[in-house]
């Protein structure tokens, strides 16, 4: 299938950023939304789900977070994904569990919400070393071991604090090939479309599957069909059956969260806009080329640069940067932009002046 890098362009835009729908349709639909705790102007899963759910303020996923029963786990990155995804996860691995976690599970399948320090009374205060380097309590490094494994979820948070329930669901496909067949075109999906190469380097964070399997099963997606296929400038791009959506996108100013799937993938980024975007929140202020928090800055289908947002004392600050010195219909361009400022004070519940 020929096509090119405009029609590439299109495709992405207006399937990632489908019409605004309902929060729990809208979940259903993405399949996963990464989670960050940073708040600049806010957390990227409220960034990402305020261009596609209708009225969307920012803390409404918090707010329904027990009504609509999401699961916290990791897919590509750690995030949070309706029930169906989480069940193609599970089981992880298989293993018999240690005397301290069968305890664990025990004092948590009593209880319907229970916070770590709960556990300290069963375990004592112990302390290990954890992932980064510092130290964690024991409990909670067995109520993350429980909840790896597929044996308890995320049932709330207090002050930001998991806070655990068992889990009651068991994978509706028992069939390791066959849930590794929906999670790669559930990525191909939410990221279409997307070069076989970071398809593959996306596929290796999977914990559930091997780097082997999950290169087997891709080539097995696009020899059956089910994975289309069409090669621009040496890339090899991948995206689920069906055609490309080639209209261009409507004029309408976007400002993206830094994790939004339409720019997750670096290398796509670059290779379909002509730039190279990082995420500098970690980078010391002295390197720093777009700014702490820089979001991506979307106009029609092209990414034009970014904006870094701000709200002191109740006055919204939008400081924006543009890859090139011109836009396309800059008059229309500067409205839209305006109306998206409004769009997001909405979003932040900035009062007006």
């Amino acid at each position: 299938m020929k096509t090119d890098l405009a029609a590439l362009r299109h495709h992405a835009v207006r399937a990632s950023l489908f019409d605004p729908t309902t929060l729990g349709r809208a979940i259903d639909r993405l399949g996963f939304i990464q989670a960050d705790p940073i708040r600049s102007p806010a957390r990227a899963q409220d960034l990402i789900l305020r261009h596609r759910v209708m009225n969307y303020k920012v803390g409404d996923l918090d707010r329904s977070y027990h009504r609509l029963r999401l699961e916290e786990d990791y897919l590509y990155a750690y995030g949070f994904m309706p029930l169906k995804t989480w069940l193609l996860l599970h089981p992880t691995e298989k293993r018999e569990l240690t005397s301290e976690e069968k305890e664990v599970l025990d004092v948590v399948s009593g209880q319907s919400r229970l916070h770590p320090k709960e556990l300290q009374r069963h375990l004592g205060r112990g302390r290990e070393v954890n992932a980064w380097g510092g130290f964690s309590q024991t409990s909670t490094r067995i109520l993350e071991r429980l909840h790896h494994l597929g044996l308890v979820r995320i049932v709330g948070r207090d002050q930001n604090i998991k806070l655990y329930g068992v889990s009651g669901a068991r994978a509706d496909i028992d069939n390791a090939a066959e849930r590794l067949r929906h999670v790669v075109l559930l990525i191909a999906k939410m990221m279409a479309p997307i070069s076989k190469r970071s398809l593959l380097f996306t596929l290796r964070h999977l914990r559930s599957f091997s780097a082997d399997s999950s290169h087997a099963m891709v080539d097995q997606l696009m020899s059956e069909g089910e994975l289309a296929s069409s090669e621009v400038e040496k890339t090899l791009y991948l995206w689920p059956k069906g055609r490309l959506q080639r209209t261009e996108p409507e004029q309408r100013v976007r400002f993206l969260a830094p994790f939004d799937p339409l720019v997750w993938d670096r290398r796509r980024f670059e290779h379909l806009w002509g730039w190279a975007y990082r995420f500098e929140a970690y980078t010391p202020p002295s390197k720093r080329k777009r700014g702490y928090y820089a979001m991506p800055l979307l106009w029609q289908s092209d990414v034009v640069g970014w904006v870094n947002a701000s709200v002191n004392h109740g006055d919204l600050s939008i400081e924006p940067g543009f890859v090139r010195a011109e836009v396309e219909a800059p008059k229309r361009f500067e409205q839209e932009f305006e109306a998206e400022r409004e769009r997001l004070k909405v979003f932040l519940t900035v009062p007006a002046p």
